[in-house]
């Protein structure tokens, strides 16, 4: 049987989860997530964890946070002047917003802290800093045909 490699555009359903056990993303439900091994598509752990997977492979791949969403960085971290936070909007932690870098650039931040005079907004990705764990079943190699051998 045909075997993952760089390059193969292969279909999984995965269930996505914390090392603590809490559930970040599932495809359950929903269509296989596809895409290209070695493009750069999704984290570097997962990219790795399906190579030598055949049709119909189940396994668990675990995920250090380097590999996955990175290392959370304190510079990352910012306090936002309240007096400057947008008067419509009452600043709760947990919630997720979208800044304007200087340049015109969007990205999300997380409000982290709430303080008399600052916003703390964390703009690492949510799973910055955390090891991931993947139970993968490889559904698809596109592409993929059996091997024919004729006398």
């Amino acid at each position: 049987m045909q075997q993952v490699k760089i390059g193969d555009t292969v279909k999984v359903h995965y269930h996505g989860r914390l090392t603590d056990g809490t559930t970040f993303d599932s495809s359950e439900g929903r269509s296989p997530l596809e895409f290209k091994v070695g493009s750069g598509s999704v984290i570097k752990g997962f990219d790795e964890g399906v190579m030598g997977m055949q049709v119909g492979d189940k396994k668990t791949v675990e995920i250090p946070a380097h590999e996955a969403y990175g290392v959370s960085e304190p510079g990352r971290i910012v306090e936002f002047p309240r007096n400057q936070f947008p008067k419509d909007i009452e600043p709760e932690v947990g919630m997720q917003l979208n800044m304007t870098s200087g340049n015109g650039d969007a990205f999300p931040v997380v409000i982290t802290e709430v303080k008399d005079d600052v916003i703390v907004l964390d703009a690492n990705h949510p799973l910055a800093g955390k090891d991931l764990i993947f139970d993968i079943e490889l559904v698809n190699i596109a592409g993929s045909s059996p091997l024919i051998i004729t006398p």
